[in-house]
């Protein structure tokens, strides 16, 4: 079953999948005309999904978050919910500073991010999703309201419960760790047009020197190589899911030249692009 709630003027869209045999994301190979991302709940026994061609296996009793260009397959979709949703929706960015947490889910340094759920909050999450699927029935004035407040409670739960299972979380002071989960965001927004960690660090307000001290002290990986690999994913999902060519995707990835772009990609890939691509 697949419900969806629409806003004509604003072309905001929510999506609610259940029990939907058809459920999967072609992320850059026929991308929707806006952007989704997704929210993924595995109630029953675990299953394999293939994100961006790597295979992983989803537990029972957790939640996936996934972006709006990642392509995913899932091996028994029909036994799963999913909450989709756009910008014009709920804004990850711009309900950052309210939730105070919507980027740590989708724009954080691990990928994918399956979160297990107890069973209480198995049961809370359940009652959430009952909740979404009651107000999708409820056609008024309210209905659009009453979902994003739902959606944002789903949001704040769930970050909760990840963060109490992310150990950088629980070592390191929590504005510490925010600096890196702000950057992520920043490179999400960014990294196709700024790949120096210079413009980074002046959007945070931090000097670039500032800014990788702080992730060697949380241990992560340097603010540099978060770019670069951010970079090659979309490289790589670029050379799977279109047409384009090398000489397309270089410009595309604000890269200077062609060369430039190949250069980079033999570095991170190990090979040439045309075998690469063969491949």
């Amino acid at each position: 079953m697949v419900s969806e709630y629409c806003e004509n003027v604003t072309e905001a869209q929510f999506i609610m999948h259940s029990s939907n045999s058809l459920f999967t994301g072609v992320g850059l190979g026929n991308p929707a005309p806006i952007p989704v991302n997704t929210f993924v709940y595995n109630k029953q026994e675990a299953q394999v999904v293939t994100v961006d061609e790597i295979p992983y296996t989803m537990p029972s009793n957790s939640i996936l978050p996934l972006v709006s260009n990642q392509s995913f397959v899932f091996q028994h979709p029909e036994y799963l919910t999913a909450w989709q949703f756009n910008r014009e929706f709920y804004c990850i960015v711009d309900h950052d500073t309210e939730v105070g947490c919507a980027g740590f889910l989708f724009y954080g340094i691990k990928h994918p991010m399956f979160i297990l759920l107890s069973p209480d909050q198995a049961s809370e999450i359940t009652y959430l999703e009952k909740m979404v699927f009651n107000e999708m029935l409820v056609k008024d004035n309210f209905q659009g309201e009453m979902l994003r407040t739902l959606l944002k409670r789903l949001i704040i739960k769930t970050t909760r419960i990840a963060k109490s299972q992310n150990k950088s979380y629980s070592s390191f002071p929590e504005d510490r760790m925010d600096i890196v989960r702000k950057f992520s965001m920043q490179v999400e927004k960014h990294f196709k047009k700024q790949h120096k960690v210079s413009f980074y660090a002046n959007v945070l307000h931090k000097s670039p020197k500032t800014l990788s001290n702080v992730f060697a002290l949380l241990k992560q990986p340097s603010p540099s190589s978060l770019i670069r690999n951010r970079l090659f994913l979309e490289a790589k999902r670029y050379f799977h899911y279109t047409e384009l060519s090398a000489k397309e995707i270089a410009y595309e990835l604000g890269f200077e030249s062609p060369a430039h772009f190949s250069r980079f990609f033999k570095r991170f890939a190990g090979t040439t692009i045309s075998t690469y691509r063969n491949n």
